[in-house]
């Protein structure tokens, strides 16, 4: 049995009046975000026009250790400071939804480039987890990425993924549901 079945027949034997919790990924175009999201989420996913846009936003629901979010993979995004409408769209939703959870995908091979993001996102004070995403490509061109002294320097959980090769979603997984529950009550 699939975990959207177990989750369908769940939702039916008791009817639940607390929300899902909200893990947002977010990161630039071609990180692996959706590839990350559907490792999350398996085959339950809707994929919708934000409101008053022609931008789409994919939600699905999935089970992270004992909990179920509701996962939800933004537009490919550079800033905080939006200049697209995807940008703008991504920003709105941060903003409004109020996620439990950020999650932040990069690109090894580029992570220089794509660490003022980071930083924007915990300026505005939203909850974040780094995934440093494509480890198997960096390895490949022989650049090695101390996630340790990143995550001290970040102050933040980082951990290292090969979406495409489903490498590190355990430890992502174990990441967010650790995260989660020492920092929402």
């Amino acid at each position: 049995m699939d975990t959207v079945t177990e989750l369908n027949k769940s939702a039916t034997k008791a009817p639940s009046t607390r929300r899902k919790k909200k893990l947002v990924l977010v990161g630039n175009p071609n990180v692996g975000k959706s590839v990350i999201f559907n490792l999350l989420t398996g085959t339950y996913v809707t994929v919708s026009n934000y409101p008053g846009t022609t931008v789409e936003v994919a939600r699905g629901t999935g089970k992270i250790g004992q909990e179920v979010y509701e996962v939800i993979d933004t537009p490919g995004m550079y800033s905080l400071f939006p200049i697209t409408e995807e940008e703008r769209v991504t920003r709105t939703l941060l903003l409004t939804e109020k996620p439990e959870l950020v999650l932040h995908v990069v690109d090894a091979k580029n992570l220089e480039r794509m660490l003022p993001l980071t930083l924007q996102l915990l300026e505005a004070g939203l909850p974040v987890i780094l995934a440093v995403n494509m480890m198997d490509e960096a390895e490949a061109i022989g650049r090695t990425i101390d996630l340790d002294a990143l995550a001290k320097a970040l102050k933040i959980p980082v951990v290292g993924t090969a979406a495409a090769e489903n490498r590190g979603i355990e430890q992502l997984k174990g990441m967010v549901s650790d995260y989660v529950r020492k920092h929402v009550a």
